[in-house]
């Protein structure tokens, strides 16, 4: 049930309207095309659970970027 999604989401983030404003911001970025919205929601949930949205992300693109910068 999306319910639990939901609950196991909001171990990671703590203010409901804060979830909802990332999920729907990862759901329209993860969405495909031929696919029901509803599974790519509760993907984006289940992502949720695992691992933290809030937390930076460190890529390899943006030190490149940096290192473009400084030249």
């Amino acid at each position: 049930m999306r319910s639990d999604l939901i609950f196991g989401a909001l171990a990671h983030v703590k203010n409901r309207y804060q979830l909802c404003q990332l999920a729907s911001k990862a759901t329209r970025k993860l969405h495909k095309p031929n696919t029901r919205l509803q599974d790519t929601t509760n993907d984006v949930l289940v992502r949720f659970q695992h691992s933290d949205p809030t937390a930076p992300v460190a890529s390899a693109t943006s030190a490149h970027v940096q290192e473009r910068r400084a030249a």
